[in-house]
């Protein structure tokens, strides 16, 4: 095995920085602790200033990630136009289409419509519900479009083989958004892993804590609440982790166990006069955290779901209605949710590195927390900012990985790492090179097998080996 020159990696990160000592001296813009108040910006600030036409593009969903992707068209018409949406809910597809001044005739209500015409952009951005995600894809592979796709890839295992498969017959661009690997954070812990400034990479241990408010939201009332209906929720949610986590160790996994069950959110935890829904008259409402009323209308936390009307006088009693008509509004012990909310996977990766991941809702705090040990130093995060320690010289450096919240970056999500990704796609398609990327469907692949391989050991309760065969 080839060992790290640690001092090699040292000076070679420190000519990169114009030879000034690394542990006094921001990383590509990173501030340092003598400037508390600097922010960073990506090292692939968004924009592409060389590219004269735009990309076309027919976003099918016009959801939240519709309009993340299509909000960076708004920012920046030179490098993409929407041309097109497919969307089954009247009120957001008539919104997309009015942002975008989308054609009549480009406004389709279901996504085989669009493929029913002859090719008329260059990419199709896919961010329908994970179910949907394979037939549309496959489609616009078929057709001769490159393609954005939504995480995760498709439901199961065969059908993103599937898709690898038509994605290099066809030499089709598919950038999957794995949008952390874009984020300035975890660009840097991985430049810092990989250069051996804390020379062998041992361990990392890592944890996505989704808060509880948020897990009750998304994965006990929202539309990943079952797994069968879309996703196991380490591909729903963790996919981002489990594929960062490959990414910065730089070495393929070679085996998984997983374990983690539903614990809280299930009928023998509802408390004695609970009621179907928030809005019936429940007897704890007032006492219970997970209360709808509280959440959505006192607090108006979450309500990005709702399609509001323009009326602001109005939407209080909107979000009465969905509570009373919408899953939104039922009780969390009475859904017919599924997903584990705790979820620990152990990992053992090439070179006998291992990871430990654990995805836990019961927490009051979102933000990801990493601990990476090598064995000439360690490195703590929670992507706002990261800690490094030398143990030859003790010098401890903290940096700050934050974003500006600056015009060009207030509608990218994921640590500034959205729109980051869509930059680069759009330079892929532009220049019909994938090697641009660093998430394409080649990369994608293998952190989404991991995630079937767990859900498999999670159920059978045994350490499953990855094969990428």
């Amino acid at each position: 095995m080839k060992k790290i020159d640690r001092r090699k990696a040292l000076k070679n990160l420190a000519t990169g920085l114009g030879g000034a000592s690394l542990l006094s001296t921001p990383l590509s813009g990173l501030a340092t602790t003598t400037d508390p108040k600097g922010k960073t910006i990506p090292a692939n600030a968004y924009g592409n200033k060389d590219i004269e036409e735009p990309v076309t593009a027919i976003t099918l969903g016009a959801g939240a990630r519709g309009n993340v992707y299509g909000n960076y068209g708004v920012q920046f018409p030179k490098e993409l136009d929407i041309i097109g949406v497919a969307e089954p809910i009247a009120i957001r597809n008539e919104r997309y289409a009015k942002k975008h001044a989308i054609p009549d005739e480009n406004r389709f209500t279901t996504w085989e419509q669009v493929f029913e015409r002859p090719k008329f952009a260059d990419a199709i951005i896919i961010t329908t519900p994970d179910d949907l995600h394979y037939g549309p894809c496959m489609k616009a592979l078929e057709m001769g479009y490159d393609v954005l796709l939504e995480k995760p890839i498709a439901p199961t295992e065969e059908e993103c083989r599937n898709i690898l498969a038509l994605a290099k017959k066809t030499g089709r661009i598919v950038a999957v958004c794995h949008v952390l690997r874009y984020a300035p954070y975890f660009i840097k812990l991985r430049e810092m892993i990989q250069s051996g400034i804390i020379g062998e990479l041992v361990s990392i241990q890592h944890l996505e804590p989704i808060q509880h408010i948020h897990m009750s939201h998304s994965y006990v009332r929202g539309n990943w609440h079952n797994s069968q209906k879309t996703t196991p929720i380490i591909l729903a949610k963790s996919c981002h982790d489990l594929d960062i986590l490959r990414w910065m160790v730089g070495k393929p996994c070679k085996r998984i166990s997983a374990f983690g069950n539903l614990t809280w959110f299930k009928a023998a935890n509802a408390p004695e006069g609970s009621t179907n829904r928030c809005t019936d008259g429940c007897a704890v409402e007032a006492s219970c955290p997970y209360s709808a009323l509280k959440i959505y209308h006192r607090d108006r936390s979450y309500t990005y779901v709702f399609d509001f009307p323009e009326d602001e006088t109005k939407h209080g009693d909107f979000i009465l209605e969905q509570l009373k008509t919408t899953n939104y509004g039922r009780c969390v012990y009475k859904m017919e949710n599924d997903q584990p909310d705790h979820y620990v996977t152990s990992m053992e990766f090439e070179d006998d590195i291992t990871v430990n991941f654990s995805m836990e809702a019961f927490t009051s705090y979102h933000g990801r927390r990493t601990r990476i040990m090598g064995s000439h130093g360690d490195i703590t995060g929670d992507m706002n900012e990261f800690v490094h320690t030398d143990f030859l010289s003790g010098k401890v450096t903290k940096w700050d990985s934050t974003v500006d919240d600056v015009s060009n970056y207030k509608n990218s999500g994921h640590g500034g790492g959205d729109w980051a990704l869509a930059t680069d796609w759009i330079r892929a398609v532009k220049k019909q090179d994938a090697s641009l990327l660093t998430s394409t469907i080649d990369a994608s692949i293998e952190s989404h097998i991991m995630g079937f391989m767990a859900e498999k050991s999670r159920k059978t309760k045994q350490t499953v080996p990855i094969s990428l065969t």
